[in-house]
């Protein structure tokens, strides 16, 4: 009996780091392909789906309310799938251990219908700010108070109790998911959603910044995304949250005293 529990330790270890293996490939894949798709429209705007992206009025067609939606969530899970996978993998191992192997599929398809949703509301706000005028197609700030207002919000918000809540739970996997424990396939789509959820409360703000930069602009999009990816899995990256308002308040600052004078 000892024998053949050695025997079955290294084969459930191997067994285990290849599904973590095939799901690590899968996510990253995911998110080339968001990274691909914004690259092809950013590079070719003549294209007719990027033109889609694009309307020149807020009388938007409802191909062009599908294409900005679809847009928005390959976006969000471009940016976003690569920081969630030390929490991915983590519930994919502790599934595991449990005896629940086929769950990991049901987590991430919950964190990303988050993000989905998530993308459903900018989508309505690009709308709303290409109504009022203060973004133009190509979804770029062209209210120097708008600039202001994003900039101080997402400065101010960096030092917020909420932030630092959800930075906190996106920091440590073990922590939120024995906190968030749930057995079967439903509870997995549950804890994907919560945690799906912490994610939104921590990078809300700063995915407002798209609006300041437009989304076919591939530098600001991957200058976002390595500030969210830090913040959550550098060592001592909440430091770097903190370094980021700072920043973030001293431009909104600059702007608006521009503004003004």
């Amino acid at each position: 009996m000892r024998q053949q529990a050695a025997d079955s330790a290294p084969q459930g270890m191997t067994t285990l780091v290849a599904r973590q293996s095939k799901l690590t490939a899968g996510i990253l894949a995911i998110s080339v392909i968001g990274w691909m798709f914004l690259a092809w429209i950013a590079v070719d705007m003549s294209q007719p789906f990027a033109q889609l992206t694009m309307p020149d009025s807020s009388n938007w067609s409802a191909a062009s309310v599908l294409a900005i939606w679809i847009m928005w969530a390959l976006m969000m899970a471009a940016m976003m799938l690569p920081s969630a996978l030390p929490m991915i993998l983590t519930f994919v191992n502790l599934s595991v251990r449990s005896g629940e192997r086929a769950r990991g599929g049901s987590f991430v398809a919950a964190y990303l219908f988050v993000w989905v949703v998530f993308s459903a509301g900018a989508t309505a706000a690009q709308w709303a700010l290409q109504a009022m005028g203060w973004v133009n197609p190509m979804i770029v700030s062209t209210s120097a108070l708008l600039t202001a207002v994003l900039l101080l919000v997402a400065g101010v918000y960096q030092f917020s109790r909420l932030k630092q809540v959800c930075l906190s739970r996106c920091r440590t996997p073990m922590g939120f998911l024995l906190g968030e424990w749930r057995a079967g396939l439903y509870g997995a789509f549950v804890m994907g959603v919560r945690h799906g959820l912490m994610c939104v409360g921590c990078c809300w703000a700063l995915m407002a910044l798209l609006f300041v930069g437009g989304v076919m602009n591939l530098a600001w999009i991957a200058a976002l995304s390595i500030a969210v990816a830090i913040e959550k899995l550098a060592p001592r990256g909440e430091r770097l949250a903190s370094a980021l308002g700072l920043g973030l308040i001293t431009a909104g600052l600059v702007k608006l005293l521009a503004l003004v004078s």
